[in-house]
C-alpha cells in the first residue's frame, strides 16, 4: 500500500505560531520528564496541518530536542542496565511500527495502547496511588522496548510503554528521567529517517522546522526548572497523570479514525 503524501502547510503567521508553541510544549516536556510525551503537542499542531504531515515535521525537530536536552541529562543520570535491555527492542520496534504504518491500521494500535495504558493507570490508583516496587525483568523490559517502538514509530507516542516498565522500579527522578531521555535520543534518532521517507517535506516544511528550532533551547531549560522543582512523588504523579491525558488522546485518534 502506498501512502499518500500530505500537502505541505501554508507559512502563515497562524501556522508558525501554532507549530512553535507545539515545539515548545514537547519541549518543556522532554526537560522536565526527560521525553516520551511528543504526543501532547500533537493536537496544536494538527490545529495547522495534516497530522501525518505533524509527524514528518516534529521527526528531524525531535532530533534536535534531544541533542540539546543532554546538555541536561548527563550519562551520571541514565539507568545503563535498564537502557541496554531496553534499547535493542526499540529499534526492532521503530522498524516493525514503519511497516505497520504502511500496511496496518494505526487506528487499532492507538486504540490498544489506550486501553492498555488507562488498565496500567488505573492499578496504581486500586493501589492507592503508591509505588509497588518490582525487580528489574529483562522479559519485561524487552516487552517494553520493543512496544515503544512501534508507537513511537506510529504515533509518536512511545512514552506509556516505557513508562509502564520504569516506574514500578522506583528509580530517583533524575535518574528515571534521564534514562528516558537517553532512551528517545536513541528511538528518534533511529525514526527520523523512516518518517521523513512517509512525509518527504516540501519547501515550506524544512523552513517552518527552522523557525520551530528558536523554540528549543528555552522549552527544555524551563522544563528542567520545573523538574528541579517537583519532589519524586509530585514527578511521579505528574508522569501518571500525563500517561492518562496521552491514552486519551490515543483513544480519541483511534476511534474518530473510524468514525471520520
Amino acid at each position: 500500500m502506498t501512502m499518500a503524501v500530505p500537502a505541505a502547510p501554508e507559512l502563515t503567521a497562524a501556522t508558525i505560531l501554532v507549530a512553535f508553541a507545539g515545539v515548545f510544549l514537547i519541549c518543556f516536556m522532554k526537560g522536565a520528564f526527560g521525553g516520551g510525551f511528543s504526543i501532547v503537542g500533537i493536537p496544536l499542531l494538527s490545529m495547522v496541518m495534516d497530522p501525518v504531515t505533524a509527524g514528518g515535521l516534529l521527526a528531524p525537530l525531535l532530533v534536535a530536542m534531544d541533542l540539546f536536552a543532554l546538555r541536561y541529562w548527563k550519562p551520571s543520570t541514565w539507568s545503563k542496565p535498564d537502557l541496554l535491555l531496553l534499547l535493542p527492542g526499540l529499534v526492532i520496534g521503530v522498524g516493525l511500527g514503519y511497516l505497520m504504518f504502511r500496511l496496518l491500521d494505526h487506528r487499532a494500535i492507538a486504540i490498544m495502547m489506550a486501553a492498555t495504558t488507562l488498565i496500567f493507570v488505573g492499578l496504581w490508583l486500586a493501589g492507592g496511588g503508591k509505588e509497588t516496587i518490582r525487580p528489574r525483568s529483562s522479559p519485561k523490559a524487552i516487552a517494553a522496548g520493543l512496544t515503544s517502538g512501534i508507537t513511537t514509530m506510529v504515533a509518536h507516542s512511545g512514552g506509556p510503554p516505557l513508562a509502564m516498565y520504569l516506574l514500578p522500579l522506583g528509580l530517583s527522578k533524575e535518574v528515571y528521567a534521564g534514562t528516558t531521555s537517553m532512551f528517545f535520543t536513541v528511538g528518534n534518532a533511529t525514526k527520523a529517517v523512516p518518517w521523513l521517507l512517509l512525509v518527504r517535506p516540501a519547501g515550506n516544511d524544512w523552513t517552518l522546522m527552522a523557525a520551530c528550532l528558536i523554540a528549543i533551547p528555552a522549552g527544555v531549560w524551563l522544563g528542567w526548572r520545573l523538574h528541579g522543582r517537583l519532589d519524586q512523588r509530585q514527578l511521579y504523579r505528574a508522569c501518571y497523570g500525563l500517561l492518562v491525558v496521552t491514552a486519551l488522546k490515543l483513544l480519541w485518534d483511534g476511534v474518530s479514525g473510524y468514525l471520520a
